[in-house]
């Protein structure tokens, strides 16, 4: 989680857990070596998505759903990170 979405998530102390999909479909053009490093890819590829349709990223097909689920459906380093936001939200006003 970046300090923004942590950011926002302080100042509305009402967060929750969202199970997301996003599924997507383009065409990019990118260095082969970039390939077989899936880390470094997915980090290319957000940004890629981040910055728009350009000469190299062709937007094919896009979708996304988001859902709040139970708390108790997220591992047990979430829950305690959904606690610190609460509590810290709750020292702040």
């Amino acid at each position: 989680m970046n300090s923004k979405a942590l950011q926002r998530q302080v100042n509305n102390p009402e967060v929750g857990v969202y199970e997301c999909e996003l599924h997507l479909k383009f065409r990019l053009i990118e260095d082969k070596s970039l390939l077989g490093d899936r880390e470094q890819l997915l980090q290319v590829l957000l940004d890629a998505l981040t910055e728009g349709n350009d000469d190299f990223l062709e937007t094919l097909q896009a979708s996304v759903k988001a859902q709040e689920i139970s708390e108790f459906k997220a591992s047990p380093q979430m829950r305690r990170q959904l606690m610190r936001l609460r509590n810290f939200s709750d020292t702040i006003q």
